[in-house]
């Protein structure tokens, strides 16, 4: 499974790349901005999304129909990141098509547990 990481902290970014190694058969790419998310979709077709809310260039709201667009799946699961107040930004999530909010610092077992839930579907499809 083929999962895009956004976000321009690049702490969190090896943090979250250092927890996918523990989710069997997972594959990581990494951008810092909206615009490289976008180049990444579209070149290497992720099977789900990881996005910041807040990026240099654009927010992960606005990001996502973009993502899904160069990625060429209208339903590519994502999941949105954010630091900021969970209640109102969990209902902005869903209302632009996130599965979830994962609050930061994001919950390790969290992440783990829903990759490898996704990878094992995927395989059984």
């Amino acid at each position: 499974m083929r999962v895009l990481y956004v976000d321009d902290d690049r702490i969190n970014a090896l943090l979250f790349e250092e927890t996918v190694r523990f989710a069997p058969g997972v594959e990581i790419e990494v951008a810092a901005t909206g615009a490289e998310a976008v180049d990444l979709a579209r070149r290497w077709r992720p099977d789900l999304l990881v996005v910041d809310l807040h990026l240099p260039d654009t927010n992960g709201l606005q990001l996502l129909p973009h993502l899904r667009k160069a990625a060429g799946r209208a339903d590519l699961p994502a999941y949105l990141c954010t630091a900021d107040d969970a209640p109102e930004r969990t209902r902005e999530a869903r209302a632009a098509g996130y599965v979830a909010l994962w609050p930061k610092p994001v919950d390790l077992g969290t992440v783990i547990d829903e990759l490898k839930r996704r990878s094992d579907g995927a395989a059984g499809s």
